[in-house]
């Protein structure tokens, strides 16, 4: 017989306090955004006190030109990214999981190594590569002779990047699925004379194509709310896309406050529609391939093939990371980006520290990276708080309102980064004393954006924990508080410091929802390599990526040292 909790009289309190911050942190914005689409008050003059409704600015927005191609360039860009992100993903899958390629490991690592790299530095190096005039790839063509140049500033470089940073999402959806899939049918296919290629296509991919839907669907919601690489990429050809209108209606004078509420919806409903879709494609259907019996995943014996195989993963590790690095370093280090022959590369003359002494002589940049840290440790905590508290209630109680906890701190799934940033810009910028330029309102900001991904990490640890602990120790007397305290926290403490990690790598990272909530003094680095590529200065630019690059690899050492540590620490409690 199953032991109940603790009967306590403060939990319905504590649903409410959940609750009422969950409301606090995405309901509120939410309707300030709903009301500022529906009004035609500027919260800068007229505060909240003058609510004058109006359709004004949907109707604008659903007949404005401009929207259109903004929405139109936005589907192209993410659309043809998500196609290339699933090929690239897909075969990754595929390598890892069912061939006998060498350093599968390796291959896998290097798989997910673009998912920590911001968005804007990404475009920054690939506009540094791949610019139509000075760009080093174009350079190195005229070099050797070739007659053609490469233009990343267009749709086909936004499609490009966008395809090989986000095939890591791919990636995890059908490895996943590959891993789980019995190998027997597969063989049942080539005992029948089907070849290996056409089982691949007849059976294996149909059966992972649940798997395949949910990651594309997710990389292509993804895409649609970044704003870095567009506004890298993408501006420079006069390319916009829904995230880089709606800044540009902010940036205007007067800002067009009312208009960007409008257009923040729309690209809102947009992604709200396409995670429906996702959930009711891995929930609505079943695709099983797993049988009651133990089978261990086939190994397809490529022979000398398995080396090309390799060869593909190395050619994608040196495309994402070591080509994009090698253009920051070249740029960040000479003194002027122009080379006019192969020698000048190699003129040692030609390098020095130049820009990274105007980088640091800018008191913003200790500033920027002072606050950077500020916010990411106090959304880590607060963040970490506050998912752990949301995914006990959830996942380990019955009591009522948990299914309403659920919902809420799920919704911000289908919300951009920059959508986040509009709504809590008019949250609180008409608000006298109120949150708005401090790096709290950034904070906040930043756990709203990102508590499905906490609450998801740490569901998972959650799961592991068996409830027959909890419930010897209510039988020896403990109450919950003790019981979660000495048994459920430390069991959990890896999943806990792993979501804090994810948390606080996320928030070093965002640009999107920072762009509308920082002030002179709350500036963060995402923000100021923003000004420094906007003020056309490649060199510092270049010095600066490689600045916010190097902590973030040594904070992901750091954490990720802490982690293993934890883990030791839960092992030795267990």
């Amino acid at each position: 017989m199953e032991a109940a909790p603790p009967r306590r009289w403060g939990t319905p309190l504590w649903v409410a306090a959940l609750l009422i911050v969950l409301a606090f942190l995405v309901i509120y914005p939410l309707m300030m955004l709903v009301f500022g689409a529906l009004s035609d008050s500027n919260p800068v003059v007229d505060g909240f006190g003058k609510f004058r409704p109006s359709l004004h600015h949907f109707l604008e927005v659903v007949g404005n030109e401009n929207v259109h191609l903004a929405f139109f360039n936005a589907l192209a860009a993410c659309g043809g990214g998500t196609v290339l992100a699933v090929m690239i993903g897909l075969s990754f899958s595929w390598i890892v999981v069912r061939t006998n390629t060498p350093f599968k490991r390796f291959i896998a690592g290097a798989s997910m190594i673009p998912l920590f790299v911001p968005p804007l530095v990404a475009g920054v190096a690939w506009s540094i590569l791949a610019s139509p005039k000075t760009g080093l790839i174009n350079t190195v063509f005229k070099w050797i002779g070739i007659d053609f140049r490469v233009d990343f500033y267009s749709m086909a470089g936004l499609i490009i990047v966008f395809g090989i940073y986000y095939a890591p999402y791919v990636y995890m959806f059908t490895a996943s699925a590959l891993q789980n899939m019995d190998p027997s049918l597969e063989e049942a296919s080539e005992v029948s004379g089907a070849s290996a290629f056409t089982t691949l296509f007849t059976v294996t991919f149909p059966l992972i194509a649940p798997a395949i839907l949910a990651g594309s669907l997710l990389s292509f919601v993804v895409m649609l709310g970044i704003y870095g690489v567009p506004a890298a990429l993408g501006a420079p050809a006069n390319i916009n896309v829904l995230t880089t209108y709606i800044f540009k209606l902010t940036a205007w004078s007067p800002p067009l406050y009312n208009t960007a509420a409008a257009v923040a919806i729309l690209l809102m409903i947009v992604t709200a529609i396409l995670v429906w879709a996702q959930q009711r494609i891995l929930t609505g259907k079943s695709f099983a391939t797993v049988a009651g019996k133990a089978f261990r995943p086939r190994s397809l014996n490529l022979g000398p093939w398995r080396w090309f195989t390799f060869g593909l993963a190395v050619v994608y590790l040196f495309v994402v990371v070591v080509l994009p690095t090698l253009a920051l370093v070249i740029a960040a280090f000479r003194k002027f980006l122009f080379i006019k022959d192969l020698d000048a590369l190699f003129d040692m003359r030609a390098y020095g520290w130049s820009h990274f002494n105007q980088v640091f002589d800018n008191p913003l940049t200790m500033l920027s990276i002072w606050n950077t840290l500020r916010v990411g440790v106090i959304t880590a905590l607060i963040g970490g708080t506050l998912a752990f508290a949301i995914g006990y209630t959830v996942n380990r109680t019955h009591v009522p309102g948990r299914k309403a906890i659920d919902l809420l701190s799920t919704i911000p799934v289908a919300i951009p980064g920059l959508v986040v940033g509009v709504a809590y810009l008019w949250a609180w910028i008409g608000l006298p004393g109120g949150l708005y330029g401090t790096i709290w309102i950034l904070a906040l900001a930043f756990v709203a954006r990102f508590i499905p991904d906490t609450v998801k990490s740490l569901s998972t640890s959650f799961m592991q924990i068996h409830k027959e602990l909890e419930e010897a120790a209510w039988i020896c007397g403990r109450g919950l508080v003790s019981t979660i305290a000495t048994i459920v926290l430390p069991l959990a403490r890896p999943g806990v410091v792993a979501s804090m990690t994810l948390l606080f790598v996320l928030a070093i990272r965002e640009l999107g929802s920072s762009l509308f909530l920082y002030t002179s003094d709350t500036t963060v680095m995402a923000v100021l390599l923003l000004d420094y590529y906007e003020g056309g200065n490649v060199g510092k630019t270049a010095a600066f990526s490689l600045v916010q690059t190097a902590i973030l690899a040594v904070l992901l050492g750091l954490t990720n040292w802490l982690s293993r540590g934890a883990a030791q620490g839960s092992a030795r409690v267990g």
